[in-house]
């Protein structure tokens, strides 16, 4: 039996996939395809301290090998995520990261503090929210901005906290560090990049919201560079996601030197693209007399 368990901040998961928050719910949609049992981790939606409407539609475009979406992170809030969400995801034997997001620091703090006694594993951060103190800038975008929430949270949290990284900035490695100061127990990288379609024929734009996050295939290579660039620069594990639609696609992360894999645009096209991947890396390791994950992590130098 090859052993493909990982450990992110003391918390082992059975194997290095898990799912992409925003692309597959709390994994009731996705149930009838997926043995949730099968997988690492389910990454759940974000969630935030009251239910978020979300943008206007349209909302979500299909652009060359990837898509575009301006979701706007609607989500029902905590109390219908604790009583409903939760819940149904116990039922499993995966671990729960719940992903948190806000428009203040206040904002992620009532959320980490009301998850503190309820069944989540980690928390994973999402720190491209536009935080409306600062003018809307995304808090993932200045590098003071994210070590203070880093911190911030961390005073709030019971679980290990993941703090999410932003693409759309002029250094990674910096708002890695940054993470890291604020005491961040892990990072996940890439979020989207923001990209913009026009419809021609009706001279507009194909999101109300005009830009959306682009994801998918299109973006995995920055992916992969960023994962790999962060590797180099701090101590911290990572999970890597970015256009992951193979075992192979995923394994270029974990050679990059990710611990762990989110995989999220695939989930649209196949669903059951996740447990293929898992499967796929085992059949990698065993075509590749790879005895332990832990020999193909940051095995590229």
């Amino acid at each position: 039996m090859r052993k493909t368990s990982v450990v992110l901040a003391e918390v082992e998961l059975k194997n290095p996939v898990m799912t992409a928050s925003g692309t597959f719910g709390s994994g009731m949609e996705y149930s009838e395809f997926v043995d949730l049992n099968r997988l690492g981790a389910v990454v759940t939606k974000g969630v935030a301290n009251v239910p978020w409407p979300g943008n206007p539609t349209p909302r979500v475009t299909e652009t060359p090998s990837g898509m575009l979406n301006a979701i706007g992170l609607q989500n029902p809030g905590i109390d219908v995520f604790c009583s409903r969400d939760l819940p149904f995801l116990k039922k499993y034997d995966t671990k729960v990261i719940v992903n948190v997001c806000g428009k203040t620091a206040e904002d992620y703090c009532a959320v980490v503090e009301r998850l503190a006694d309820e069944p989540a594993d980690l928390l994973e951060i999402n720190v491209s929210c536009p935080n409306v103190k600062e003018g809307g800038i995304a808090f993932g975008q200045d590098p003071r901005a994210l070590e203070a929430i880093t911190k911030e949270v961390k005073k709030y949290a019971k679980q290990p906290v993941i703090m999410k990284l932003s693409p759309n900035v002029t250094d990674i490695t910096e708002m890695a560090r940054a993470a890291e100061a604020g005491g961040a127990d892990v990072l996940s990288l890439i979020n989207t990049i923001t990209g913009m379609k026009i419809d021609i024929k009706r001279r507009t734009f194909a999101l109300a919201n005009k830009t959306g996050g682009m994801s998918g295939p299109a973006v995995r290579p920055v992916a992969v560079r960023m994962v790999y660039q962060v590797a180099q620069a701090v101590k911290l594990p990572i999970i890597g996601m970015g256009g992951i639609a193979t075992a192979e696609d995923a394994l270029e992360f974990i050679m990059a030197g990710a611990s762990a894999v989110s995989v999220g645009t695939a989930n649209f096209f196949n669903p059951y693209a996740t447990v293929e991947i898992a499967e796929g890396i085992e059949t990698f390791m065993r075509e590749q007399n790879v005895e332990d994950i832990h020999e193909l992590i940051g095995a590229v130098k």
